[in-house]
């Protein structure tokens, strides 16, 4: 049995060779890649029993071919020759074919990358994948009523199936061929679309890793569970495209529930944070609502995430040249409907935790201030969570409740908000009365359209209003109750402004109704009159001699003219 394996074999012939005095009754490869099958694979192939090179055992072959040295040194057509032909002639000209065998090289580490069987199937798969995606490009282009070629959007790209063979590759496999692709110029979208399809594989059957609603974290450990989570998700952070929309917001937070639960480094998880700032605008409530994992006494959310999120996104427009670094473009500054659109979206966010009873008032104050103050057009939703937040904290002293104050622009409230802020216990004494002078410059500017003297007096008013200056002269409680005396008198006067205009109006329709009664009577007159004329002085009449009634016609006009 030993005379064909010594014959093909390279390391069998020396082995024999170094023990030919001692008798040798066998011998051991405990280093054989591949094991038992990959020996008796060899071993077919020595003593020329037939068997199938497939892409199930074409990388075991090559590995323990090197391992045996079956070269052409040894004999023609051996099995290195034979299995690397198989390789390079049949597996890498497919795609399916070359992630077979790649997921085959997994049990074959160290050798497999060593022998370049890994690189050669990633570098096809890459390949492939990018001419797959210039053809469907092709397959798009059509040529326009005016004869112009273009690429026709709503045609259904074609160039991605290769997304669902990649789910089944390792992490450090799947990594290698993600980075393979970039270099050959892989369209950015189909990247992040493997990268979800291939966390979504994963996280299916753990949802609770995803969706982060379970409280518990644990320090993981190489081998222990989670582990193997916590390596996807820190790769997966690691493989996304430069790119902003490469992926969806809602995925690019849900890597991050997991990073965060998973206890994923600190790199990972700031890099995460600085993709979703910038691009907050895009996100939902349900987005912001982190769930946080420290030990028991902490809030509900993690509110120190969302703040480092929403320090990124406003401080774009203060970086010169994108200082995120990793869009190849540079982070534009947020636009003014962004802005907007993130500070609804803090307020909706202060809104949901502001129940939280473990929420500090440092934390609700930081969070709240850190959009600039043109952020927002309305401070209706600002109100509306502080409001939430005195109530589920009424323990607060009154220096705690003018801090919290001090964050709204009472002057951006509209009229629903003024109207409930002036009668609400929760507010300190001095913010009712900035509401209340507010709501009486309202009232002036209403006065003043109708009486242009007072001109002077509202726009003195204003700038007292606008620098938060309050009388000196009276105490808080005492401006108070003068100020809502003065706001009735200034609604009753309003009241009786608007009642005088109502009867200037009706007024001003009766003289109206009267000029045109006036006008149609005269005019009927007239064409009487011309009509009466007319007809005295007709040839045409039917008789010569007049009647009576004629000649009293006659004798009037006559006499009138």
């Amino acid at each position: 049995m030993q005379f064909p394996l010594v014959s093909r074999s390279g390391r069998i012939r020396k082995l024999i060779a170094e023990h030919r005095d001692a008798d040798i009754a066998r011998i051991e490869l405990l280093t054989l890649p591949g094991g038992a099958d990959s020996f008796e694979l060899a071993a077919k192939f020595c003593y020329g029993i037939n068997f199938e090179i497939t892409t199930a055992n074409v990388a075991q072959l090559c590995c323990v071919s090197y391992y045996l040295e079956m070269t052409e040194e040894y004999a023609t057509e051996n099995l290195s020759s034979r299995s690397e032909a198989y390789l390079d002639g049949v597996v890498c000209k497919s795609l399916e074919m070359s992630v077979e065998v790649l997921q085959q090289c997994e049990g074959l580490f160290p050798l497999a990358d060593e022998l370049n069987i890994v690189g050669r199937c990633t570098d096809a798969i890459a390949s492939k994948a990018c001419a797959e995606q210039i053809a469907s490009s092709f397959s798009r282009l059509e040529y326009s009523s005016s004869g112009r070629l273009h690429m026709n959007k709503q045609a259904k790209c074609n160039g991605d199936w290769w997304i669902e063979d990649l789910s089944v590759l390792r992490i450090d496999l799947y990594q290698r061929v993600i980075e393979a692709m970039k270099c050959r110029g892989v369209h950015p979208e189909s990247i992040g679309a493997s990268l979800v399809n291939y966390a979504e594989k994963l996280f299916k059957r753990k949802p609770a890793l995803w969706t982060a609603t379970s409280h518990l974290r644990v320090g993981l450990m190489p081998g222990s569970i989670g582990f193997e989570e916590k390596t996807v998700v820190e790769t997966i952070a690691s493989l996304l495209p430069a790119e902003k929309l490469a992926v969806p917001m809602s995925f690019l937070f849900g890597l991050l529930r997991s990073a965060v639960m998973l206890d994923c480094t600190m790199s990972c998880r700031l890099s995460l944070e600085r993709r979703i700032g910038s691009q907050l605008e895009m996100a939902t409530l349900d987005d912001l609502l982190i769930p946080s994992f420290q030990h028991a006494g902490d809030t509900l959310f993690d509110v120190d995430t969302v703040h480092r999120i929403l320090v990124i996104f406003s401080q774009q427009d203060e970086s010169e040249d994108g200082g995120l670094g990793y869009d190849s473009d540079g982070p534009n500054p947020p636009s003014q409907t962004a802005l907007v659109k993130v500070a609804k979206l803090v307020d909706s966010y202060l809104a949901e935790i502001a129940t939280d009873a473990n929420l500090k008032l440092a934390k609700f104050i930081v969070i709240a201030d850190t959009l600039p103050g043109y952020a927002r057009t309305t401070d209706d939703g600002l109100y509306r969570a502080i409001d939430i937040y005195l109530k589920a904290h009424q323990g607060l002293s009154d220096l705690e409740r003018k801090r919290l104050c001090k964050l709204i622009d009472f002057q951006k409230l509209s009229e629903e908000a003024s109207a409930h802020a002036a009668q609400n216990e929760r507010l300190p004494l001095q913010a009712i009365v900035q509401v209340l002078y507010i709501e009486q410059l309202r009232l002036r500017n209403a006065l003043c359209c109708s009486f242009s003297e007072d001109n002077q007096k509202t726009a003195y008013q204003s700038r007292r209003i606008s620098n938060g200056a309050l009388s000196a002269a009276m105490s808080p409680r005492d401006n108070y109750a003068s100020l809502r005396r003065e706001n009735r008198e200034l609604k009753l006067e309003l009241a009786r402004m608007r009642v005088r205009i109502n009867d200037l109006e009706k007024g001003h329709a009766c003289m109206k109704q009267d000029l045109e009664k006036s006008s149609a009577k005269k005019l009927m007159n007239s064409m009487k009159k011309f009509g009466k004329l007319f007809i005295s002085h007709s040839p045409f009449r039917g008789s010569s001699s007049p009647s009576k009634h004629s000649v009293i016609a006659d004798s009037k006009v006559t006499g009138r003219i």
